[in-house]
């Protein structure tokens, strides 16, 4: 199976690219929101891949990140959606987009995306709605890990607790997300010295 691919953009369209990985073209169908991310014919790009097997056919879709990848493994979990049509919703709507009119079960707004019904929407927005939700409770625990591991550290060092909560959570927030623990100490230790 093809997990990710880099190369050579060799040939392009709004839909499938073309990537020379040392000698061999790979044929990759993509977002629109990732082709507009994957720079021009003659750059050297990277797609993450999902791999496809049918009874017909072995495909590759291509995608410039992780979350769009994942929001299509959930859209074609769907009965009724396939590979092509989940394409189609990601070319339509960016991923934060989509993931906020799944939470709030905005049908109208999934139902914008050019070959969506209110059917297809309702029932995009039901049965992603759980998925959604498990993501964001892992986030929240995870994050809260994070502080729970810097504040025994810096309470460690000598600082009282008082004094950093806040500086903590400063940190925590303008971190990107799985950053190291000795990048986010060392912030929350600068931030505590400008105090």
């Amino acid at each position: 199976m093809i997990a990710y691919l880099k190369g050579k953009i060799k040939h392009k369209k709004t839909n499938q690219v073309i990537l020379d990985v040392g000698g061999v073209g790979y044929c990759a169908s993509i977002p629109l929101t990732t082709y507009l991310k994957i720079g021009d014919i003659g750059d050297t790009t990277e797609l993450i891949i999902h791999t496809h097997m049918t009874d017909k056919a072995l495909l590759l879709y291509g995608f410039c990140s992780e979350e769009e990848k994942s929001l299509f493994l959930k859209l074609i979990s769907i009965s009724g959606i396939g590979p092509k049509i989940a394409l189609n919703i990601l070319s339509g709507i960016e991923v934060s987009d989509l993931e906020d009119a799944i939470r709030q079960s905005d049908v109208s707004r999934i139902s914008l995306v050019p070959g969506i019904g209110k059917k297809t929407a309702l029932r995009i927005a039901i049965e992603l709605q759980e998925k959604l939700e498990k993501k964001a409770n892992a986030l929240n625990i995870q994050g809260l890990q994070e502080k729970e591991d810097l504040v025994s550290a810096l309470i460690n060092l000598g600082f009282k607790r008082r004094e950093i909560e806040l500086t903590v959570e400063e940190t925590l927030k303008n971190s990107t997300s799985g950053q190291d623990f000795e990048i986010l100490l060392r912030d929350s230790l600068k931030r505590l010295a400008r105090i």
